[in-house]
């Protein structure tokens, strides 16, 4: 698998990287333009190759600098069945209507968020505890990593509807999604074979543009407090679902 591309194609490829570096510093709700970037570049399948070590780049950065916020307890609970999804994903992903999931997915994350800011209007400081619920954001986590590297939006559904402050949120989802996307990375060498001697040869080209993209996020994460950040999430994640409906 040999990558040449245009200048745009290179600029679009260190966009999405700067995005990428960007929300795995707290800017969510990045996700799906991150996504739609890379595939326009590389295309839907060889672009999951491209993200993945980028990815982990970018997780151990936010690992690194958000460590000491991480709450287990909420990491533990969701992990298990995110664990189980990436397995449905790889397996079953290449069966799945990729029509039919976006939409299903994009009506699911919009419908939820509309929810959550039917709460928020309501006041209510309820925490959902059943174990259902984390176990649903889990699976569907998991299955939607491993097709598309979308797990994003349900992951922040769940950390926002178990209210964890601002900086509490970015060091559990950053230890989640550094556990996952290693773990996600031998079924992309091996079993789909998406990342390549080549497509690592294009990560250290883009690595710059994550280390510039998170250096900035955080700086960007400082000025919001928690209730803008809350608000701003759900924003960036009902029209990422829209992204994916209609892209």
């Amino acid at each position: 698998m040999q990558f040449h591309l245009s200048w745009l194609n290179w600029f679009l490829a260190f966009l999405a990287a700067l995005f990428l570096g960007m929300g795995k510093a707290g800017i969510k709700g990045l996700g799906v333009l991150i996504v739609t970037l890379m595939a326009i570049v590389f295309g839907g399948k060889a672009s999951t190759g491209i993200l993945i070590p980028l990815m982990v780049v970018a997780d151990i950065l936010a690992v690194y600098h958000y460590h000491n916020y991480t709450q287990w307890k909420f990491l533990l609970k969701i992990l298990p069945t995110m664990v189980l999804g990436v397995l449905v994903g790889v397996w079953f992903g290449n069966s799945i209507s990729e029509q039919l999931f976006k939409q299903v997915m994009a009506i699911f994350i919009f419908t939820t968020v509309v929810l959550m800011v039917w709460m928020d209007q309501k006041k209510s400081k309820a925490i959902p505890k059943h174990w259902f619920f984390a176990s649903s954001m889990g699976l569907l986590s998991g299955i939607t990593s491993m097709i598309g590297n979308l797990a994003g939006s349900f992951a922040d559904i769940y950390f926002l509807a178990v209210r964890l402050p601002k900086n509490q949120f970015i060091g559990t989802a950053a230890w989640l999604f550094l556990i996952i996307n290693v773990f996600k990375l031998p079924f992309h060498i091996f079993v789909w074979k998406t990342v390549t001697s080549d497509s690592l040869l294009m990560n250290l080209f883009l690595i710059p543009a994550i280390l510039i993209g998170f250096i900035s996020g955080v700086a960007l994460v400082k000025l919001l407090n928690n209730e803008v950040y809350r608000k701003f999430i759900m924003v960036v994640t009902a029209m990422g679902a829209l992204l994916i409906l209609f892209r």
